[in-house]
């Protein structure tokens, strides 16, 4: 029963929704990374490099005999390969998804970096602002303090 009660108390202090929350937007942050990689990053660097990058493969088959043998017609594409069933090291698609990940890995650095950078410059502020003055002190604490220093003139 110790256990039960134990992950009970961790799932509502926070931990769990936080889990949540983080894993919910680190999806839609990866869709918007793989839209920009997909989208306009790749496009830019086929045209530079004069060909599509999805479609960079090897093939792993006899291709003269795959044409014989009518499983794929005379000029081929990757999809025509894929939907024949053939072997295929389709490296494009991995190359991509490289970059992808570089990518959603140095923004995530940059994310941590200006947290970091933002916590560094909330604790120089709060340091600053405690060694500045001390604050006055509430009225009542003035009234006591006046009427100790007049007892004690007494």
């Amino acid at each position: 029963m110790g256990l039960l009660k134990e992950f009970k108390e961790s799932a509502l202090r926070g931990n769990v929704i936080d889990l949540a929350v983080g894993v919910i937007i680190g999806g839609a942050f990866g869709k918007i990374t793989g839209s920009l990689v997909n989208d306009v990053l790749m496009p830019p660097l086929g045209i530079v490099a004069k060909t599509d990058f999805k479609s960079l493969y090897v093939p792993l088959f006899d291709t003269a005999k795959a044409v014989t043998d009518q499983q794929l017609p005379t000029v081929y594409s990757l999809s025509d390969i894929q939907k024949a069933n053939l072997p295929v090291l389709a490296y494009g698609s991995f190359l991509t998804t490289v970059i992808d990940f570089v990518i959603l890995a140095f923004c995530v650095f940059l994310m941590v970096k200006l947290m970091n950078m933002a916590m560094k410059r909330f604790d120089f502020l709060q340091k600053q602002e405690a060694a500045a003055s001390p604050p006055e002190p509430p009225a009542d604490v003035k009234l006591l303090t006046e009427i100790r220093d007049l007892l004690k003139a007494k």
